[in-house]
């Protein structure tokens, strides 16, 4: 298996009337060899989701200490933790420990309610913690999104979700396991 990465090049538009956050953002990301287009879609959903001029993408699927994306201050303090799949219960528990807000992005269809269902007592528990689960039919099309150049619209309105490309609008719902859609900044 080659361990080389492939480039990816993603232009944000990003208008998230709810949090009053309107911003473009340019990004490369590094698309691992294992990792799917549904996996870098969850990556860049939680991106327009979280949004901030602070939030950077992580070396989650190749460091253990590291997140899929995260928001450190100046001091190098982790404010927000985000993960996207379906993490071990031990390395979120870690992740509460490091950072002041923790996020999962959950997707999979059954494997991610199974997750759920196997670590609920575990991940409840931990007060910092939002789990929040994409369908697999929102991650499928999503995935259809990604190209090796993106020009991408997101848009958050009341709770509503849309991210677009010049061809295709998908309407992103999430299911709520634990928290909300937008938890409170720390």
């Amino acid at each position: 298996m080659s361990s080389r990465f492939t480039v990816l090049k993603a232009r944000l538009h990003i208008a998230d009337i709810d949090r009053g956050y309107y911003a473009d953002h340019v990004l490369t990301l590094a698309h691992h060899p294992s990792e799917t287009d549904e996996r870098v879609a969850m990556r860049l959903l939680a991106f327009v989701l979280q949004a901030s001029p602070k939030l950077a993408f992580a070396r989650g699927l190749t460091e253990e200490d590291e997140p899929d994306l995260w928001e450190k201050d100046a001091t190098g303090d982790t404010h927000l933790w985000v993960e996207v799949g379906l993490p071990d219960p031990k390395r979120v528990r870690k992740a509460c420990t490091r950072a002041h807000r923790v996020l999962i992005y959950s997707y999979g269809g059954r494997a991610a309610q199974v997750w759920w269902e196997t670590h609920r007592d575990k991940l409840e528990a931990l007060e910092n913690l939002t789990v929040l689960e994409v369908p697999v039919l929102v991650s499928q099309a999503l995935a259809a999104l990604v190209q090796k150049t993106m020009n991408l619209n997101g848009t958050i309105q009341d709770d509503q979700i849309w991210i677009a490309d010049d061809k295709t609008s998908v309407t992103v719902a999430l299911d709520v396991r634990k928290g909300g859609i937008h938890p409170k900044r720390t």
